[in-house]
């Protein structure tokens, strides 16, 4: 079995294992993420691998991180993730990549990304729930930012943070490879409610 066999069916048990403990249906978390009852049904199978954005909105639907998503195990107290054991969720043929390092629940959703883009390339990222935070630090090249219409260059030593709950973009316009360590803070999703029983009692007395 392979690597991403090992990530398809751990994402197909812990996406069922959460929409049930969050109280959602297969219509519901289809809603909330913005993606298909079908893809949903998909996943939960295990009979699709579907792309990182996907894989972002259903986690941020869920309040849970990617690396709950695709971990049953219970993390210990103190969890070291080994480097070859880091998850690459996305890459180019160019050489971008972007690799999920570690993540908790605290007591939203905390995940550290490892990125890098080659020169000319770029990632789009959807919008993420309100409140969502994200800290970028650049270790190499230089960072484009794009947010809400408008340009930021975040250089090589520089850190930025800016929240996220709108449509922007990780962009490498320089001449060399851009490296950059990034965190991401999720607000928690509480679990839904069943609606209220009918009142056995009858209607109210006058």
């Amino acid at each position: 079995m392979t690597d991403l066999d090992l990530l398809t069916q751990s994402l197909a048990r812990n996406v069922k294992r959460w929409r049930t403990e969050r109280g959602f249906t297969l219509d519901t978390l289809a809603a909330r993420a913005g993606v298909s009852r079908g893809m949903l049904i998909q996943i939960e199978q295990a009979r699709t691998n579907p792309s990182l954005g996907t894989v972002i909105k259903i986690a941020d639907a869920l309040g849970v991180s990617i690396t709950t998503l695709l971990d049953y195990e219970q993390a210990p107290r103190v969890r070291i993730v080994p480097a070859d054991q880091a998850v690459r969720l996305w890459h180019t043929d160019a050489g971008s990549y972007n690799r999920l390092l570690a993540g908790v629940e605290a007591p939203g959703p905390l995940e550290m990304w490892e990125w890098r883009l080659m020169p000319g390339e770029s990632s789009d990222s959807d919008p993420h729930p309100a409140g969502t935070t994200e800290l970028v630090h650049v270790t190499a090249g230089e960072l484009t930012l794009l947010l809400d219409g408008a340009e930021y260059r975040i250089p090589h030593g520089a850190s930025a943070s800016f929240e996220s709950n709108t449509p922007h973009t990780y962009a490498n316009t320089g001449t060399v490879p851009m490296d950059m360590v990034m965190a991401v803070s999720v607000p928690p999703v509480r679990r839904e409610s069943a609606p209220p029983a009918p009142s056995e009692a009858g209607p109210p007395e006058h």
